[in-house]
């Protein structure tokens, strides 16, 4: 569904375009050329950690968390099915079980999970059930995966504190589950907004995902496009 949509864009899409392995402890940067995983040693000694989170389109959910410091990588995939190792055609059809998500690495003496939790809320449509933006289906829910208690804990308080903010008139639909495998999408969509900017640009603008943010969460929506 999306790629057709770009596809059928290309020609604005231009228009556009014209117009505008484990060793030894390394570095946040190191680390994200180098792939380290959570639970790698940091060189002060201390660990790397990992949460994962569903936000609908996963190449609109790498850039907020790839720009956030303190986050030593991030990879599109796939978790939440009962499917091993499946493809994007699959998972896109909806059969799977899985959700569209991010997995993300990140040093937790620097960004805490409550912060990224906050950078997830403020990248969602909260109130959307089985669906975000212009993507429908289970596979396009959004939905946070906690990897031990504190992290569920923490989930379940920043879910409640918005429910009772009053700052909606609709349920959140947003799911807390506990993580599971998670699949590393295709290459070529990893950081694809990076590798296809254009294509990236008229997509997110043709989802009307700005749009909706601003909408959901006012002057507290993220910067257009980017965040």
């Amino acid at each position: 569904m999306r790629i057709g949509a770009v596809m059928v864009g290309v020609a604005a899409v231009l228009m556009l375009a014209t117009g505008l392995a484990l060793g030894p402890a390394r570095s946040a940067d190191e680390m994200k050329a180098g792939g380290m995983t959570a639970g790698d040693t940091k060189a002060d000694g201390g660990k790397y950690a990992v949460a994962t989170f569903a936000g609908g389109c996963f190449w609109c959910m790498q850039p907020p968390f790839d720009k956030t410091e303190g986050v030593v990588r991030t990879t599109a995939g796939y978790t939440g099915g009962t499917v091993p190792n499946p493809t994007y055609e699959e998972v896109s059809a909806g059969g799977t079980g899985h959700a569209e998500s991010v997995e993300v690495v990140y040093d937790p003496s620097v960004v805490s999970y409550g912060e990224l939790l906050d950078v997830f809320w403020h990248n969602i449509d909260p109130l959307a059930k089985d669906r975000q933006f212009c993507d429908a289906g289970h596979q396009y829910r959004s939905a946070i995966f906690y990897h031990d208690a504190e992290q569920k804990r923490q989930a379940e308080d920043s879910k409640a504190a918005l429910e009772a903010s009053a700052r909606f008139h609709s349920p959140i639909e947003t799911e807390i589950v506990a993580a599971g495998p998670f699949y590393p999408a295709e290459d070529y969509h990893q950081e694809y907004y990076k590798k296809n900017p254009a294509r990236y640009a008229f997509y997110r603008w043709n989802c009307g995902r700005d749009q909706r943010l601003r909408a959901v969460w006012g002057a507290d929506a993220p910067k257009e496009g980017h965040e």
